[in-house]
């Protein structure tokens, strides 16, 4: 899965809250926060083409516009608006899954360790609970690295295999099929 996201001004009139537009392997979810003329757009579908996210800026719009094509509702207008946008970010979703988050004396925290993807949203909780564990665990292996490495892991794979099967379930829920009109979503 990839996503595209960019700002544009808030035709929609959002007021702190979001919309949620799903079907087979394409999503679009459109957010207003804390700027009331803003609208943060997030255009994402499901590709094969696993270096997508690392070609030039171009060639991802026209991976959106071929994925989106033939679209209805605010689709058309939300392609042209991508193409006018100076914020405009392309990335892959993806989960990292490791068999060790430590080798020798480096520990892995993070995304860079244990990525549960954008779909689970606990990739900021992830990392502060994992560099509070590692922390907690450093503190308590008196000077063995290696020990702590070992209790860290123990300590938090549970909650991070979690984590990601909640990301595994939402892509799935997303992209799998469903609904085709809009959700609205409120957001504090």
């Amino acid at each position: 899965m990839v996503a595209d996201c960019f700002s544009t001004a808030n035709h929609l009139g959002l007021r702190r809250s979001g919309m949620l537009q799903h079907g087979k392997d394409r999503a679009i979810f459109l957010l207003s926060a804390g700027d009331a003329e803003r609208l943060t757009v997030s255009l994402s579908f499901s590709t094969d083409s696993p270096a997508l996210d690392r070609r030039p800026r171009h060639e991802q719009e026209q991976a959106v516009r071929a994925a989106f094509a033939g679209r209805g509702w605010q689709v058309p207008r939300l392609l042209e608006a991508m193409g006018e946008a100076d914020d405009f970010y392309f990335s892959s979703t993806c989960q990292v899954h490791l068999d060790h988050w430590s080798s020798g004396r480096i520990a892995l925290v993070g995304d860079a360790g244990y990525c549960a993807a954008p779909t689970s949203g606990m990739g900021t909780s992830q990392a502060l609970i994992g560099a509070r564990t590692l922390a907690r665990a450093l503190a308590s292996a008196g000077g063995d690295h290696a020990a702590a490495f070992a209790a860290y892991e123990a300590e938090l794979r549970p909650y991070v295999e979690e984590n990601q099967a909640i990301g595994q379930e939402t892509a799935a829920t997303m992209f799998g099929g469903g609904g085709t009109g809009p959700v609205a979503a409120h957001t504090a």
